[in-house]
């Protein structure tokens, strides 16, 4: 494939049913319009470039992952067997990063997609988010769920259904998620994204309640079960526009995983916030510990405003766009330049 390529991804939010993803429950969730970016261009020796800083990587100990910028990228690179090609990667984004949004998943599918464009290989939708799940998960030694691949590959608003993916398996063993395109049939997104301004490891929320789970424990095996209804009962709501309806089960998802430890002070600070300004539902729109709340408002507009005065650090907006895709061939101004 002719060089340069360049592949984008979309980041995402929770609306309900969040985190049963990991634990083979239901989870409906939109697509927002920032997205991360991966461009390759020719290049004499192969090197990354992440944050405007380029590495060369001679050798295939370069690879290694070392907790910092150009993780994603080495785990791309390694899992596609590119060590020598004579390639240059840049990736950045425009997602927040490390705020419950998918940032770090869109970056892996954007990355992945334009390293197999050009190599050639093909994938369909579903085998994709498998494979790009797999790199966090094996590769870069990320706990997580299905959801955030499953959304940065397909985008658009979705209900998705993981029954039987609660254990994790090699890619090739892994049923596939059911997924369920609803953004042409619902009324509107009624929602606000609100950021906390406090970066976290989604990784590092999921693990102890994953370890939980794993053990038996009764109390995380029984909120998971419910949280995987509220998703279902959800859909039905979202479909049909019962706003109020779908608040209460935001609300309730959001205080099963409170009780759980899955949230977090800036988290309930906001979203204490949206409620006494009317939001009919607020709750995390990924891992808690810091990053974005999703709140349910008649004027999302207004309750924006009013979470910026409550310290809301960015707000966006679900929006139904296109999933992983490769852009038009030119070389864009990237950051720093």
């Amino acid at each position: 494939m002719q060089l340069p390529l360049l592949a984008s991804a979309p980041g995402r939010c929770g609306i309900i049913g969040n985190p049963t993803d990991m634990y083979g429950g239901s989870v409906l969730s939109s697509s927002i319009a920032p997205r991360a970016y991966a461009l390759l261009e020719s290049a004499e020796q192969l090197t990354i470039v992440s944050g405007g800083t380029p590495m060369v990587i001679e050798h295939r100990e370069d690879l290694a992952l070392h907790n910092d910028i150009y993780d994603i990228p080495k785990a791309c690179l390694a899992e596609m067997h590119l060590f020598k090609a004579p390639i240059r990667l840049t990736v950045w984004s425009d997602i927040p990063f490390a705020s419950g949004l998918s940032s770090s998943s869109a970056l892996v599918c954007a990355t992945l997609d334009v390293l197999s464009v050009y190599q050639g290989i093909t994938w369909h939708r579903h085998q994709f988010a498998e494979i790009a799940r797999s790199i966090e998960l094996n590769r870069m030694g990320v706990i997580c769920g299905y959801q955030d691949f499953y959304m940065t590959s397909f985008g658009g608003v979705n209900y998705m259904d993981f029954r039987d993916k609660e254990f994790y398996r090699e890619v090739g063993k892994e049923p596939y998620a059911t997924i369920e395109r609803l953004d042409q049939d619902i009324p509107g997104l009624p929602f606000v994204l609100a950021h906390t301004g406090v970066t976290h490891s989604s990784g590092a929320v999921h693990r102890p309640i994953r370890e939980r789970w794993l053990e038996g424990d009764r109390e995380v095996r029984e909120a998971y079960l419910r949280i995987g209804q509220l998703a279902r009962e959800g859909k039905k709501a979202l479909l049909l526009g019962n706003w109020s309806l779908l608040g209460d089960l935001m609300n309730e998802n959001h205080a099963i995983q409170r009780n759980l430890g899955g949230s977090g002070p800036a988290n309930e600070m906001l979203i204490d916030a949206a409620l006494a300004h009317g939001a009919l539902g607020a709750k995390l729109a990924g891992a808690g510990g810091g990053g974005t709340i999703i709140a349910l408002h008649p004027d999302p507009d207004w309750l924006g405003e009013r979470l910026i005065e409550a310290g809301a650090d960015r707000l966006l907006r679900p929006q139904a766009v296109e999933g992983v895709r490769l852009e038009p061939a030119f070389v864009p101004t990237l950051p720093g330049k």
